[in-house]
């Protein structure tokens, strides 16, 4: 098997020993075409570039950014914030910020959320239907969470109420305690002598 850089020299030397012209003239575009087709780069595979993602806004995506909050740090958070305020409002937005402002990490406004959630569900825009059964299950959680809310305010006075009661019980009954022990223990009664019940 010939190297590449031998095979030119021996068609040359082949070439130079035949007799008619033609045939050298053909040699010699031969040798040129090897010599050319020698110092080509061979061809190489297309390189495959990433393709841009478009965010997906669909509900499987928001369930997806939910569960993402989790993983955040809190200046993450704050930024998220920022840029949910920035963005144009768009239905799938809208139940992102819904959903940051119900997280436990963040500073919760489940009002404001609620609101949010009520303009996506009563929306007929195409872009808000397919998130309709996602923001109807959070509006109802979070109605639920304002409700244990409520309750739990509601108990924790009540809580408090009944020790400031029982403060002043306390208070009172120790009032009494202390005037009977200032009292002057009264005299025994004397019987006379001889004298039998």
């Amino acid at each position: 098997m010939w190297r590449r850089n031998t095979a030119p020299i021996f068609v040359w030397k082949y070439l130079m020993s035949s007799k008619s012209r033609v045939n050298s003239l053909a040699g010699l575009a031969w040798v040129a075409l090897l010599a050319g087709c020698a110092g080509l780069p061979q061809p190489q595979a297309p390189v495959e570039r990433p393709a841009v993602r478009v965010e997906e806004q669909t509900p499987e995506a928001a369930l997806r950014y939910y569960q993402g909050l989790g993983r955040t740090t809190p200046a993450e958070l704050g930024r998220e914030r920022s840029i949910l305020a920035a963005v144009p409002q768009t239905p799938y937005t809208q139940l992102r910020l819904a959903m940051f402002l119900g997280h436990p990490r963040v500073l919760q406004d489940l009002g404001k959320g609620l609101a949010l959630l009520d303009g996506v569900l009563k929306s007929n825009d195409p872009a808000a239907v397919p998130f309709h059964p996602l923001a109807r299950l959070l509006a109802d959680s979070y109605l639920e969470r304002m409700k244990l809310e409520g309750q739990g305010e509601k108990l924790g006075q009540q809580l408090k109420d009944s020790q400031r009661k029982a403060t002043e019980l306390q208070e009172k009954l120790d009032g009494l305690a202390n005037i009977e022990r200032t009292l002057t223990p009264r005299p025994r009664a004397i019987r006379p002598e001889g004298v039998k019940r």
